[in-house]
Formats: C-alpha cells, structure tokens, sequence
C-alpha cells in the first residue's frame, strides 16, 4: 500500500476517505440517533437529478448533486411539517422522481457519460483534486454548523417535545439537519456512490452507538471507524483489484455485525 501512495490518485483516494469519514462520521450520529436512514436515502437517490443536470448542462455533475441534494433535503422536511403527506410517501416521490429526471437529463445530453458508474457505486481512485477541494469546503460547513448549534441538536436528538418547550427553533433546526446531510450525500457521493451512501452514513455511528451514548464521544468513534473503514476498504480493493465503494461498505457491514454479535455474546454469558 506504501508503495502506491507514489501515485497522486491514491493520495487523492486517501484524502477523500478521512474527508468522507469526517463527515459522515459527524452527521451519521444524528441520523442513526433520530432514526431518519430513509430520509437520507431519499435525499441521495434524488441527488441524481442533479447528476444528470451537471451532465446536460457541461458542469461538474457534483455541483448539480449539490443543490439537487440539499433542495430535496428542504423539499421533504417542509412537506412533511407542513401537510398531511406521510414523510415515507414524500421521500418515495422525490427519490422517484430525482432519479427519473436525471435518467432523461442524461439521455437527453449528446455523447457518452463515461463515469456515471462512479457517481451510482463510488470510485475513490479517480476523485480529482477540484472535488477534493469541494469536499474540504463542505466538511468545514458541516463541521461549523455542528460545532455552533451543539447544544440545540443535544436535545433535539433525545427530545424534540422539551427543544420546542424551552424555546428551541425545531423545525428550522431540523431543516437544517436535512441539508446537513444533504452536503454529507455529496461528500459521500464520490468515495461509495448514491447507492451506497447509505451505509456509510450509518455503520460507522450505529458501531460507535454499541460503546457509548455520549453524543461527543460517539462521534469521535464514529469517524474514527469511519476513516478504518474507508482506508481499510481502500486498502483490500487495491490488494484485491475489488470496487472500491463496495469493499469499504461490505468492510464496514462485517466490522457492525461482528461488533453486535460479540455484544451480544457479553450480554447473553
């Protein structure tokens, strides 16, 4: 592995892992604490509309995922807390949709799109220096916002109906919260792929979740395994000749289920 790292792609590979890890190490806490996987997944699948805008306009397809990503985010936090639609109805329209719109956009744009495959299941060794730069800018946002609303989002994890007794703004936050990890999808989208972001944004606190329930220490765990995961998987696909994305995500599902069987084996003795 030493050896390769002579190569600028796996020395862009290597710091899109601990920028992946850092974000989804952060934001995945929140996630699997208020329970909103499916939100995520719905906010990534409807990303790739705006993969396919970046596409059919000639700029970068990420950029696209950017705002698609973070305006599906709004788009079911507002619905759903404005209107009777149920929130898995909501997610089930946009993800349809998002993933629809981008397929015409695609089809609708002259010549081939040579690396879709990457943006659907990842690829880690062709991520560019500009992404790079994009997913740095993006970690310090998530990064800020978490840092300045700590306390906010301390009880509007555990407790939602005592947030919004003393005072606390929910819904704004919790809006905020979905674009958070809409810019996550996006740092994400890279390092595993739309179809695989999911697991990425919630093995690595689901593990962390299995040693401890204080919010800081959890998500320090969390990007800890979350960089484990990302190098080790990175490692074993160049050992390999494996998918990149795949190995980190099937990595990090052995790594989760070991972890709740060995608890499990504790309790039980």
């Amino acid at each position: 592995m030493l050896e390769a790292l002579q190569y600028d792609f796996m020395r862009n590979a290597l710091a899109a892992g601990l920028l992946a890890a850092l974000a989804c190490g952060v934001v995945g806490v929140y996630v699997v604490v208020k329970r909103i996987v499916f939100i995520s997944g719905g906010i990534a699948h409807t990303s790739f509309g705006g993969i396919g805008l970046g596409y059919f306009l000639g700029i970068n397809p990420i950029i696209g995922a950017l705002f698609f990503s973070v305006g599906s985010g709004l788009a079911i936090g507002g619905i759903t807390r404005r209107t009777r639609l149920p929130e898995d109805t909501t997610i089930g329209i946009l993800w349809a949709m998002g993933m629809a719109l981008g397929v015409v956009l695609i089809a609708l744009t002259p010549g081939y799109a040579p690396d879709l495959m990457s943006y659907l299941f990842g690829n880690i060794l062709t991520v560019p220096s500009s992404d790079l730069m994009l997913m740095l800018v993006l970690d310090l946002v998530i990064l800020g916002t978490v840092v300045a609303f700590y306390k906010e989002y301390l009880v509007l994890s555990f407790d939602e109906e005592y947030a919004r007794a003393v005072g606390i703004p929910v819904e704004r936050l919790y809006l905020l919260l979905l674009a958070l990890i809409a810019l996550t999808v996006v740092v994400l989208i890279r390092v595993v792929g739309m179809i695989l972001v999911i697991a990425l944004l919630t093995f690595p606190a689901a593990m962390a979740r299995q040693f401890t329930h204080r919010m800081r220490t959890m998500m320090l765990l969390s990007v800890t395994f979350g960089a484990v995961f990302t190098m080790g998987g990175l490692w074993l696909s160049y050992l390999l000749r494996l998918p990149s994305g795949a190995t980190i995500v099937l990595l990090a599902g052995v790594a989760l289920t070991l972890t709740l069987a060995l608890k499990r084996l504790r309790s039980s003795g």
